[in-house]
Parts: C-alpha cells; sequence; structure tokens
C-alpha cells in the first residue's frame, strides 16, 4: 500500500501545492490591481501564471522525486533528475522573461499615458523595444549555457573552447562583423534618437512609417501597406528623410499649371475659403504665388500647412481637387490651352484641290 500511495503523495501533492499557491498569488495580483488601477503592472504580472505553475511544480519534484519509491525512477534517478533540472532552468527563463515583459510594458504605458510630447513618447517606445529584445536574448542565451553545463560532456567541450578562444574569436568575429554592426547600429538608432517606431521617413525614394525596430533589422510599412524590412546598419550610413523628427508639422505644395490669364487674386482668395472648411489644415500658414512662367503656361504654387504627413497630404488632395473644379466652373479660361493652326504651305507643295496659285 505504502509503495502506492508514495508516488501519489509525491507526485499529487506537488501538483496540487503548486496549484494552490499560484492561484492564492493571482488571487492577491488581481486585488492589486483593482485598488491600484493608475498602473497596469500588476495586471501584466497575472500573465507569469503559466510559467510560475511550471517553475514551482519543477522545483517539488526536483527535491522530491527520488523519494516516489517507483522503480522506472530509481533505474534512471540521474536521467530523471537531469529532465526536471533542464525543464527547472528553462521554466525559469521564460518567468523572467514574462515578467521583465511585464515591467518594461507597464512602464511604456505609464509614460505614454503622462507624457504629451509624441516624439518623446515614441523615442520611449522605441528604446524600451530594443530593450526588452536584449534582455530576452540576454536571458534566452543564460539558460541555454546553464542547461548545457549541466551534462558533464559539454563541460569539458567548454574547457576545450576556453582553450582555443584566441582563434575561434579572430573566426567569429570576422564571421559576425555584419551581425555585430548591426547589433550595434540598433543601440545606436535606440539611444540616439535617430528614428523612432511611428515616424514618417522617406527611404530609397520610399514614403512610409517605421513599423518596427529590432537589433538587426528595421521595417517600414509604405503608404500601400507594403514592407520594407532593411539592415538598420543603413540608417546609420546612409542619409535618409525623418519627417517626424523636430515635430511632425509639415508644410506642402500644390503646383497648377494655367494660362497666363488666370486670375491669381481671385484663386488666392480662393484658396483660402478652401481652407476654412479643410479639417486638416491647421491653420499656421498658407499662401499662393505665380513661381514660373513658360511662353503658353505659368506656374502657380499653393502652400498649406498641417500636423503631420498624412494630414498634409489631404489638405493637398482637397486643395487639388476643389481648386481645379472652381476654375472648370467658374473661369474655364484660365485652364492651359494648345494653341493650333494651319501649316504653311511650302514652295514645292499642292493643295488637296490639285490648283496652284
Amino acid at each position: 500500500m505504502e509503495d502506492v500511495l508514495r508516488p501519489v503523495v509525491v507526485i499529487g501533492g506537488s501538483i496540487v501545492v503548486t496549484i494552490i499557491l499560484v492561484w492564492l498569488a493571482d488571487r492577491m495580483l488581481r486585488k492589486i490591481d483593482a485598488v491600484h488601477p493608475e498602473t497596469p503592472l500588476w495586471g501584466l504580472l497575472r500573465r507569469c501564471r503559466i510559467p510560475a505553475q511550471v517553475v514551482l511544480c519543477a522545483a517539488l519534484l526536483r527535491g522530491a522525486y527520488d523519494e516516489t519509491g517507483l522503480a522506472p525512477v530509481d533505474e534512471h534517478e540521474a536521467g530523471v533528475g537531469q529532465a526536471l533540472t533542464l525543464v527547472l532552468i528553462a521554466a525559469t527563463a521564460w518567468l523572467l522573461i514574462r515578467a521583465a515583459a511585464a515591467v518594461v510594458e507597464s512602464s511604456y504605458t505609464r509614460y505614454a499615458a503622462s507624457g504629451r510630447d509624441a516624439a518623446r513618447v515614441r523615442r520611449v517606445r522605441t528604446q524600451v523595444t530594443l530593450i526588452q529584445r536584449v534582455v530576452t536574448a540576454t536571458l534566452i542565451i543564460v539558460a541555454a549555457a546553464a542547461m548545457l553545463l549541466t551534462f558533464p560532456e559539454m563541460r569539458a567541450v567548454g574547457a576545450s573552447m576556453l582553450a582555443s578562444a584566441g582563434l575561434l574569436g579572430i573566426v567569429a568575429g570576422i564571421a559576425a562583423q555584419s551581425t555585430l554592426g548591426n547589433l550595434f547600429a540598433g543601440l545606436q538608432i535606440a539611444f540616439g534618437d535617430m528614428v523612432r517606431i511611428g515616424d514618417t521617413v522617406v527611404v530609397d525614394g520610399e514614403w512610409g512609417t517605421v513599423e518596427e525596430i529590432t537589433l538587426t533589422f528595421l521595417t517600414v510599412r509604405t503608404w500601400d501597406e507594403r514592407r520594407i524590412t532593411m539592415p538598420v546598419s543603413y540608417f546609420t550610413g546612409k542619409p535618409f528623410e525623418n519627417w517626424s523628427r523636430g515635430g511632425a508639422q509639415m508644410t506642402g505644395a500644390v503646383l497648377f499649371h494655367l494660362d497666363h490669364s488666370a486670375p491669381v487674386e481671385k484663386m488666392r482668395q480662393r484658396l483660402y475659403e478652401i481652407l476654412q472648411e479643410c479639417e486638416d489644415w491647421d491653420g499656421r500658414s498658407w499662401s499662393l504665388v505665380v513661381t514660373d512662367t513658360t511662353p503658353s503656361t505659368m506656374v502657380v504654387r499653393a502652400l498649406v500647412t498641417a500636423r503631420d504627413a498624412d494630414a498634409v497630404w489631404a489638405v493637398r488632395c482637397q486643395v487639388r481637387e476643389r481648386m481645379i473644379e472652381w476654375l472648370r466652373t467658374e473661369h474655364a479660361y484660365a485652364l492651359p490651352r494648345i494653341a493650333t493652326a494651319p501649316a504653311p504651305l511650302g514652295h514645292h507643295e499642292v493643295p488637296r484641290d490639285g490648283r496652284r496659285d
């Protein structure tokens, strides 16, 4: 009877204790979250329930598995202990990654809720995202190394690797030159405030918004919803346009090619009327002037301002559509025309009726 009850008590007791302790911790986090709604940290920490259960259960079983009295466990005691140790290390890394993500996300959420500078908020978002990725990668590497070092064979391999670390360092440095360059470029972007998540940029003639920044690559979402993935080293080694740096406000131009008889003063008044009815115009500035002429037309430029790149695009489109419609209906003579005339006859050309003058 004891041979049956002992494994049930050890294994079942470990599972029951794990469930009870994690349930109590979850209840406590839920109550704290209700008392302190100003911070989402306690609610985010509840995402650690599953890894916490695995860690606690693995730790309890690792300390008491040899008390089960089961024949398979006694025969493979070293293997079972090794497996439980590996599970405990992996689950601990999983728990730490979840907890770090909760702390980082909570900090950013509180800062974004209280921050008034949108550019500063985007910068902090970029930094915390990269910091979280660095922490995650570090924990994974440390956990993998700790798991490998639990094998005696790997300890011997580690000693031999340390003995030849000089040669391997040179080879690895040459092979990973590009990767390390992107890694340091990612850190430079994060803390150098060159480009941030949410910035509007123009790269290689493509206009879009920075959607994701990692330690090695950066993703730009274009206006037609394409994704351009580029190494972060590109942004530290080549020029690019950042329309959001120094403020998101922008000035846009609308060009009209019109006849010389176009009523410029009336167009100026009409532009102001259009902008007064345009919700995306921020009211900072506007103008309409003649910037160039050709033998048949003149170029009229309208300048408008808006709060960001998307708004200035909308303002430009609305001004262009409504101004052309107004010219077509009220001042059709101002639209460009192509003057045509019969070509003069040459000395040896015969008219179609066959007669010569």
